[in-house]
């Protein structure tokens, strides 16, 4: 057999010729880091079931948040942890300028200013005693308008207390146009839009409620995608575009890369992608048992977000990345 001439291997033989003709990058600021801050804490409060993340207080959210913007990660994503006690059935924490969330964006607006991206959770269900991410009516039901106009409030006191980007996450129908027209009207036509645009009913977002110590019973399949559902999906990004979404997101991002990569074909804004809870927590799992090493999987999985098209990715490792990257 006479020898190939093309050796696609010849661009593999050392690390600088991989570097070179590397198609996709994976740099600190292509990451968000999400972070929780908890009210009526002393002191950081680990997440069992997320390995290395917190629940903050926040002298200590202060710290980590400056540690991760010095290393180079893109945004911060925040949620706030309210007391219990302080939980209602229509969220009123996260609009009260007292409440966790607020206090928090303010603390890291005043050390950070304009050095990082800071990114505000636009959703009720850490603040409903119910768990729902909006206006529960009278059949139990969540209701779209109504929950859309305390959206709007959210918004407008996330974006008074200095998140540059607000994110709403609770899948209402036109929640994206209700904010957009409500932070306009407050003075606030710079602050960005993250839609959630396409999130499923998944169940990798279980660790996430024990990280903010969630109130739900039930499920929330009557307003977050069916999982099989792709056409919806891009259906979805489509109509938050035209409402004025600066920042489309898919979430979950791994189970879903055809997605990341159907809604980046027809995006002319930015796409990002969230390798939530529960992808942490297995890889994690996996690394603790010997099974895996924990940064080579970890930055192989944030690549192929990157390679499906992601142009932002959030994800717990953030930090972690923008060390073992330098």
């Amino acid at each position: 057999m006479p020898y190939p001439s093309h050796r696609p291997r010849r661009l593999r033989s050392t690390p600088a010729l991989r570097r070179l003709v590397a198609e996709t990058s994976l740099e600190p600021r292509h990451l968000v880091l999400p972070m929780f801050v908890a009210d009526g804490i002393d002191e950081p409060r680990p997440i069992l079931s997320m390995p290395g993340v917190y629940q903050h207080t926040r002298a200590s959210l202060r710290r980590a948040a400056a540690d991760a913007v010095a290393a180079g990660v893109g945004g911060l994503m925040l949620f706030g942890v309210p007391r219990d006690a302080d939980k209602d059935a229509t969220g009123s924490v996260g609009v009260s300028e007292d409440g966790i969330l607020n206090v928090a964006l303010r603390d890291l607006a005043e050390d950070l200013g304009d050095d990082t991206v800071l990114m505000a959770d636009t959703c009720l269900d850490e603040f409903t005693d119910h768990g729902h991410c909006g206006i529960v009516d009278g059949s139990g039901r969540v209701d779209n308008d109504l929950t859309n106009k305390r959206y709007v409030e959210l918004a407008v006191a996330q974006a008074d207390s200095g998140a540059h980007v607000v994110g709403p996450s609770g899948m209402m129908d036109g929640q994206v146009a209700a904010i957009r027209d409500g932070l306009d009207a407050a003075g606030h036509t710079d602050t960005v839009i993250l839609a959630y645009a396409a999130k499923f009913a998944s169940g990798f977002y279980g660790p996430f409620r024990e990280a903010v110590a969630s109130s739900l019973s039930g499920d929330r399949r009557t307003y977050q995608q069916n999982p099989g559902n792709a056409r919806e999906a891009l259906h979805e990004v489509e109509l938050d575009i035209a409402e004025g979404a600066d920042i489309v997101m898919v979430k979950p991002a791994m189970g879903y890369l055809d997605v990341v990569r159907a809604a980046a074909d027809i995006s002319p804004v930015p796409v990002a992608a969230y390798q939530v809870s529960g992808e942490y927590a297995m890889i994690s799992a996996a690394a603790a048992n010997g099974w895996i090493d924990l940064p080579t999987v970890a930055l192989e999985t944030l690549i192929g977000i990157r390679r499906a098209g992601a142009d932002i990715v959030l994800s717990y490792w953030a930090a972690d990345v923008a060390d073992w990257l330098a």
